[in-house]
């Protein structure tokens, strides 16, 4: 059972822009993969939420990780940057709050989220 309410607008956007052509799982996720790769604009500021950090690290998202890597979820290239340290890590898309994003960001980020939310898979 999923933990939010059925969006009839953005069930419609997923399966009319995101898994229209989709007949496996491979397509689905490449399906994401490039609606959310060519949609989103970067880089820009975020959260990082997770289990061990539920507070969050304030983190610049840069790009999408490699095709590759998003077969099973989506991931994200994120810049952390604290005192000395600046790095580059992998976070999943899901563990991402975009802060002071355009709208079209904020929607497709929302999509994604959306779909984890309830339960779907590729």
């Amino acid at each position: 059972m999923s933990k939010i309410e059925r969006d009839e607008n953005r069930e419609e956007r997923i399966i009319m822009e995101v898994v229209v052509d989709a007949y496996d799982e491979d397509e689905r996720a490449m399906g994401w993969y490039y609606y959310l790769a060519e949609n989103m604009n970067f880089p820009f500021k975020a959260k990082w939420i997770t289990r061990k950090r539920p507070e969050g690290r304030d983190v610049e998202v840069v790009e999408m990780s490699p095709g590759d890597d998003c077969s099973h979820d989506m991931f994200v290239e994120v810049r952390y940057q604290e005192g000395t340290v600046d790095d580059i890590f992998t976070a999943r898309l899901s563990e991402i709050k975009p802060i002071d994003v355009d709208e079209e960001t904020a929607q497709i980020i929302a999509d994604w989220h959306y779909w984890v939310a309830m339960g779907y898979e590729f």
